[in-house]
């Protein structure tokens, strides 16, 4: 089955300006392997520095996120420990995408995050990292919480994000930033 489609898939990343997708568990190891094929790639795209830096940046700001919270949330079946990141490029802009199932009662503070940080300007973005950067980091914490602020303040454009219900318990969200 897999191998007929084959071709259709091919030509889908084609369309949609895929470069690099990954769908499976978000191990350590894969995030930095997957890390060094994307830096191979944007060198040999001769993009602007900071613009590499960018996406690079992003990329493993969302893969640690998404790690992080499956790692934090131990889900049952395993099937809910995988994890999708995607990287392509269309009119010259770069996009950067990872899903994941999240459960439901995380959903409405992380919409409520990911909104409040649509609302700032890029002073704004970056007053409120500082501020967090200085912020004391609680004892469980697995960072210092400036994860998606930095992404926010890396893109060119407002987060996007999507929530898909998959039954009462749980959804998959995508994130999706430009750069």
């Amino acid at each position: 089955m897999v191998m007929h489609e084959m071709m259709r898939l091919k030509n889908q990343f084609t369309e949609k300006g895929i470069l690099i997708c990954f769908n499976g568990p978000f191990l350590h190891s894969i995030i930095e392997e997957l890390g060094l094929a994307i830096r191979r790639h944007l060198e040999n795209e001769e993009i602007k520095k900071d613009a590499m830096m960018d996406v690079f940046a992003v990329y493993i700001e969302l893969t640690q996120n998404v790690k992080n919270y499956l790692t934090k949330k131990q889900f049952p079946p395993k099937e809910f420990n995988i994890a999708t990141i995607i990287i392509a490029k269309k009119n010259g802009k770069y996009t950067i995408s990872s899903g994941n199932i999240i459960k439901k009662y995380d959903a409405t503070e992380l919409v409520e995050k990911i909104e409040r940080l649509n609302a700032l300007d890029k002073d704004g973005l970056k007053r409120l990292y500082r501020e967090q950067i200085r912020r004391e980091v609680p004892p469980n914490a697995t960072g210092a919480g400036v994860g998606l602020i930095d992404i926010a303040r890396r893109s060119s454009r407002k987060l996007k994000y999507l929530l898909n219900e998959i039954n009462d318990n749980y959804n998959f969200f995508v994130l999706t930033a430009e750069v």
